[in-house]
């Protein structure tokens, strides 16, 4: 689901930030409220979530936690931007909220910041999306539950290709291609988020390469990731890149309004295009950056984390037990009611009848077949150095080895300190 549309924010940026982030978000930042009224029936929880973009999902919420009846649950709904600086400082509170979410972070499992949900996981886990599982064990123990799975394609407008009679692109050349017949006097051929965050991770699947291996160790650093860069590169410098967008590429509004013929956006914005755009849009996963590469489908998503250094841990899990494993209904819901998301549940994702037909059906075929979940153990510092990679590659001219090799330091100097 996206956040507030009117706010520059780097979704990826958000998806894993780091536990080092706490220390510049301001203390006060969640105010004073903390939403600690006692009632129901005496225990008080407060959980904590970033405002999502699509209508009706803060009632949903608190309608959820309204039905549950073992502890008076409150809602923090966090409507700035720097949701993710806001949650690590108030975690350093007193006021910090009891249950939160989040994505995968191995830094908050080494620190004793999420608590061990193994023992409400473990007997429904044969349900649950392996790959969404795997992404939240740390030593065979399982930290948070997934809610829902967020994967990210390219959309185009079928008459714009049709007229300029260009195919769906499969390669990255291809795309680059497309791009520049798509671009006319008022539109652009492609939009790839303001600063191009959005698809580091896909480019380099798409290069048959990985951000870490199996070992923890570099897996990035490859002839045909050096292809990638100099390609984007020359998308970047070619005009045809739509760049300083009203709103970043998480809103599909770009492309509903004709500022593009082909946006990177998520699958949330679905029942949002085919209410602009009818049935004029099409979806294709990110092409292969080079001959010996594979289409890839990157998966974001977001995870429902207990506060270990909560005074109600044990409630916590209660409440995070009753909401995001026993009751499906809410499950479902919260999935395919506010804009669509693939639920982690394979019972569920099997009887999602939203999801079943037309490009929602598409999509969930291409994240099946070409999905990449986060690494748990790719941290902040380490998405932050293949970002400075693309601002100093891709928006300048730095040479992509100079550039990669810079990257190497800091990613192996993060590993040492997690891994030894």
């Amino acid at each position: 689901m996206s956040a507030l549309s009117n706010s520059n924010w780097d979704r990826r940026t958000v998806l894993r930030a780091a536990m080092g982030l706490a220390a510049t978000g301001g203390l006060a930042a969640c105010g004073s409220n903390t939403g600690r009224s006692s009632g129901g029936s005496g225990k008080s929880l407060v959980q904590m979530f970033h405002a999502y973009g699509e209508a009706g999902t803060e009632q949903a919420i608190k309608r959820y936690a309204k039905a549950y009846k073992d502890a008076n649950v409150t809602t923090q709904w966090i409507t700035s931007a720097d949701f993710e600086s806001k949650l690590f400082s108030s975690l350093l509170t007193k006021n910090a909220p009891d249950v939160f979410e989040f994505h995968p972070q191995i830094q908050m499992i080494k620190s004793g910041q999420v608590a061990d949900l193994t023992d409400i996981v473990e007997p429904v886990k044969d349900d649950f999306n392996p790959a969404d599982i795997k992404s939240h064990t740390v030593d065979g123990k399982i930290y948070g539950v997934r809610m829902i799975d967020d994967p990210q394609f390219f959309f185009y407008r079928k008459s714009m290709l049709e007229k300029a009679k260009v195919d769906v692109p499969t390669t990255l050349d291809e795309l680059m291609e497309a791009a520049d017949k798509l671009t006319t006097g008022k539109v652009k051929g492609l939009y790839l988020g303001n600063d191009l965050h959005n698809v580091i991770n896909p480019m380099i699947w798409s290069a048959g390469a990985d951000t870490l291996n199996e070992k923890n160790e570099i897996a990035y650093h490859t002839d045909g990731v050096v292809e990638g860069i100099k390609k984007m590169r020359k998308l970047f410098t070619s005009g045809n890149l739509l760049l300083g967008a009203p709103t970043e590429s998480w809103d599909p509004s770009s492309l509903n309004q004709g500022l593009c013929a082909i946006q990177f956006c998520g699958m949330w914005a679905m029942p949002q295009i085919q209410d602009a755009l009818g049935d004029d849009w099409g979806i294709f996963p990110f092409p292969k950056t080079v001959d010996s590469g594979k289409q890839s489908v990157y998966n974001g998503g977001w995870s429902m984390f207990v506060n270990a250094k909560s005074k109600n841990v044990e409630a916590a899990k209660e409440y995070v037990k009753w909401l995001w494993i026993d009751q499906k209904k809410y499950q479902e819901d919260w999935a395919t009611s506010y804009g669509f998301h693939i639920p982690p549940r394979t019972s569920l994702a099997k009887t999602a009848t939203k999801l079943k037909s037309g490009n929602a059906a598409e999509g969930v075929r291409l994240f099946n077949e070409f999905g990449h979940f986060d690494n748990i153990g790719w941290t902040q510092a380490m998405i932050t150095a293949l970002e400075d990679v693309f601002a100093n590659s891709v928006r300048k001219s730095m040479d992509p080895e100079k550039a990669l090799d810079k990257a190497d330091v800091a990613v192996n100097r993060e590993l040492k300190k997690l891994f030894g």
